[in-house]
């Protein structure tokens, strides 16, 4: 008998060691899949960043260009730019002016 209870104990030792060895394994590998997600993830959030500039840059350049287009808006509606359209692409003038056309 106790013959038996030794290799019972001999066994359960080798389960023990090998449990260990299996949990050791596993909790290794869990480590690493964590390292390989977090360098992924870096890779990513730097790239997002990189983004979130070029939008941010953009916003700021349709934010310039809306206030261009604004004071572009308020100087169609003037007098002065109706006058430069009716001269440039209509071809009028004031009653009592002189237009100068060079010769070809």
């Amino acid at each position: 008998m106790a013959e038996r209870t030794q290799k019972r104990r001999q066994r359960r030792k080798r389960k023990s060691k090998i449990s260990v060895i299996a949990i050791s394994l596993v909790v290794m590998m869990l480590s690493a899949v964590i390292a390989y997600k977090s360098v992924e993830l870096k890779a990513k959030n730097k790239a997002y960043i990189q983004r979130e500039e070029s939008l941010s840059r953009q916003i700021e350049d349709e934010m310039e260009r809306k206030a261009e287009l604004e004071e572009y808006e308020k100087y169609v509606q003037t007098k002065k730019y109706v006058e430069e359209v009716a001269r440039e692409k209509l071809g009028l003038v004031y009653e009592n002016e002189i237009i100068f056309k060079p010769e070809k």
